[in-house]
């Protein structure tokens, strides 16, 4: 899967700029001396265009963050910015819009819905987004979706008839279909055998190095990892380091690897 990319410059952890920014961001369950903190005091942009792998040691705090990056969950303390808009400042019914409408979500089950075929299940969204039923632009829509992810001979098959492989391209699909701002994945290759979890990480390269998707995946996979522009690694709900990559899949891999290793220690 070698991949050579222009070297980017370097970008400090502590200089947010992005798609998506988190500004001293502080998670705790719980109270007293039960409390739990998940994430402490993290500063990170995710920038257009690009892909982030985060990963840690379980525990680390990476759940925690893809849930406040997206919306998901309000962090205890400090701000989340979804294009400069602040969602700790939105009502709870503004913050489900702006889920449904600007960001995408794929995770490792791929949730899709066994009565309906690929193309319904990529519609989806769209309907919850308010967008017309049926109609001309919402099959238009649909149908790019399925031809971005390689799937468009398969529109018509139910998620039985479809592999696994198949079936998390239709789930990424259907998380492309309102073309979010950012695509959120969780372990989206950890249901996947290996050849299959290729495939995909291929896609989701693909679609950030042709079409600018900004992309941030959870994974415990350096393989996975790899391909990503940039790796932030937490530990005990901070930013412990990070790697930026240049493309080449076998080194990169390695120095996941290593760094992953040194954490665990």
């Amino acid at each position: 899967m070698t991949n050579h990319r222009e070297p980017r410059a370097e970008r400090g952890a502590a200089e947010p700029h992005g798609v998506v920014e988190l500004h001293d961001v502080r998670k705790v369950h719980g109270s007293g001396e039960g409390a739990v903190t998940a994430l402490d005091r993290v500063t990170l942009g995710f920038p257009r265009g690009t892909l982030t792998a985060i990963m840690g040691p379980s525990g680390s705090g990476k759940s925690t963050l893809l849930q406040c990056a997206a919306g998901l969950d309000r962090p205890t303390g400090g701000r989340v910015l979804l294009a400069g808009l602040d969602l700790g400042a939105q009502s709870e019914r503004r913050r489900t819009e702006l889920r449904r409408e600007r960001i995408g979500f794929v995770f490792q089950a791929y949730n899709l819905v066994e009565s309906l075929t690929a193309a319904q299940n990529v519609e989806l969204p769209a309907r919850f987004a308010g967008r017309r039923k049926g109609g001309t632009v919402g099959r238009e829509e649909v149908a790019a979706a399925l031809r971005a992810v390689g799937l468009a001979e398969r529109a018509g098959h139910r998620p039985s008839r479809l592999s696994g492989g198949q079936q998390q391209r239709v789930a990424l699909a259907r998380a492309l279909v309102t073309r979010p701002d950012v695509l959120f994945a969780d372990e989206p290759t950890g249901a996947l055998d290996t050849r299959t979890s290729g495939e995909v990480l291929r896609l989701l390269r693909r679609l950030v190095d042709e079409q600018a998707q900004t992309t941030v995946m959870v994974t415990h996979d350096p393989a996975a990892a790899a391909v990503a522009d940039t790796v932030v690694f937490l530990q005990d709900g901070r930013i412990a380091d990070r790697l930026d990559l240049d493309g080449d899949h076998a080194r990169a891999a390695a120095a996941v690897a290593a760094r992953m290793a040194r954490l665990e220690a």
